[in-house]
């Protein structure tokens, strides 16, 4: 598409929707930006250099004050605001961030998805793929909008980018040369308003692959096996529930390549720094988009064993009189912090709650009956989290006043051996900006807590 003179209206004026800005304006278009907050609720809307009379912030632009031959969509803007609806009807392209990023990129993309684990997933095949020698990015929903981040790559790069629903609800053409789904489980219903319609978002990552690409695929996902079916590329499956005849598995405590009757050992699980089976599923699909671009099993190997995990995702932040303290902030959806949870055998002082995504707690506290000891609940969450934990039987429930209050608490609650653990179940939005500046302010605490007892 020529964007060159076209009216052009971006809607979101966070980190995305001002990269998007950039790049619609290195393509000649006429830039527009509109965002519900007010401008001085927004940081580095002065260096985009748009004129006064093309920002619409502090309430939604109408279509018809800008009349916009294009739309861009960052990732957390709703479809159903009357702007978008309208553009549709009007049959005008309303496209993702995402999209325009990569519309006219030349390098390789390789796109992950999946309910959870896509950061970790994202870093790690971020540092594997570094190793092939070629220029990477590593961008998206991990935090770095594509926009503005890829332009100089060639043929020779890549592109690593972590995908959201809500990323890939309005891409039309990208095409993802490897994509990875790892997992489904029910998400931001409240958005999507249905598994059905969340999944549909999320298999668009395979829209437009072409025979020679790659879809890597959980064989223990039964709605991701369904997938397979409407998939124009090879499908590679990983499992941590058994040894594939074909694909990647597990092997007792080793995970394993099978291919034609032959076994290839990636690596013991044991000398790994990522912990729990989900992180297996990680790993496995990493080292599937390696051999994809072309790595040794050495050097696929080398990399899983250095591999230090991200921030805010199971991250250590310390051991104090004998205490563990994670910080998994990024575990905002009850699935997230379970598989958090099913990581360490240690008992648990767990600090969950913040704004819920009209999803149930109730599998998420019948294993934390089995797991925590105490059970510490904060946010516009807590009333319901503490009724699905009493009917799990969960003996030790507190309520926290604030942030700072739940982490006094939950240092109170723990003893020698425990792990203190932050995996909200909820997203932060109540208390927060993001994930990062909950998981930042827990470890501050912690920290505090010790230097200054």
């Amino acid at each position: 598409m020529n964007w060159q003179g076209k009216r052009v209206l971006v809607i979101g004026a966070g980190r995305s929707g001002q990269a998007a800005v950039g790049k619609l304006k290195s393509l000649g278009a006429d830039v527009y930006l509109t965002d519900q907050q007010p401008q001085e609720s927004l940081s580095g809307i002065d260096a985009l250099g748009l004129d006064q009379n093309k920002l619409f912030l502090g309430a939604m632009a109408q279509f018809s004050a800008v009349k916009p031959e294009g739309l861009i969509l960052s990732p957390g803007v709703s479809p159903q605001i009357a702007v978008i609806r309208e553009a549709i009807a009007a049959g005008v392209p309303v496209w993702s961030e995402v999209e325009l990023a990569l519309f006219d990129c030349p390098a390789q993309c390789i796109g992950i998805t999946g309910t959870n684990g896509k950061t970790t997933t994202t870093a790690l095949v971020g540092e594997l793929v570094k190793r092939s020698g070629r220029s990477v990015v590593v961008a998206g929903n991990i935090g770095l909008p594509l926009c503005g981040q890829v332009d100089h790559l060639d043929e020779q790069g890549i592109v690593v980018a972590e995908l959201s629903s809500f990323q890939l609800e309005f891409i039309g053409q990208t095409r993802f040369a490897i994509a990875v789904m790892l997992n489904i489980t029910p998400d931001h219903l409240d958005r999507h308003g249905s598994l059905e319609e969340y999944m549909a978002a999320k298999a668009r990552i395979f829209e437009n692959q072409r025979p020679q690409d790659a879809a890597i695929l959980n064989w223990d996902d039964a709605r991701i096996r369904k997938m397979a079916s409407g998939i124009k590329g090879r499908v590679i499956y990983f499992s941590s529930a058994e040894v594939l005849e074909n694909g990647f598995g597990v092997d007792g405590r080793r995970l394993v390549y099978s291919e034609q009757g032959k076994r290839i050992e990636l690596a013991v699980c044991d000398e790994l720094q990522l912990r729990g089976r989900h992180n297996w599923e990680n790993i496995m699909a990493a080292s599937a988009v390696a051999r994809e671009i072309g790595l040794s099993w050495e050097q696929i190997a080398d990399g899983l064993r250095a591999f230090r995990g991200v921030e805010h995702r199971q991250e250590i932040v310390g051991t104090w009189d004998g205490i563990l303290y994670v910080n998994d902030s990024k575990g905002t959806n009850p699935d997230a912090a379970e598989k958090a949870l099913q990581a360490f055998d240690e008992p648990l002082v767990l600090i969950a709650g913040g704004k819920n995504k009209g999803l149930t707690f109730d599998p998420f506290m019948r294993v934390a009956k089995e797991r925590v000891k105490s059970l510490i609940l904060l946010g516009m969450a807590a009333a319901d989290m503490e009724k699905a934990a009493q009917k799990a039987g969960i003996q030790r429930i507190l309520r926290a006043d604030d942030f700072p209050d739940g982490v006094r608490k939950a240092i109170s609650e723990a003893a020698p051996g425990d792990v203190v653990l932050l995996s909200p179940a909820c997203t932060s939005w109540d208390m927060f900006k993001s994930y990062e500046e909950r998981g930042e302010l827990f470890k501050t605490l912690v920290r505090r807590h010790y230097k200054e007892p």
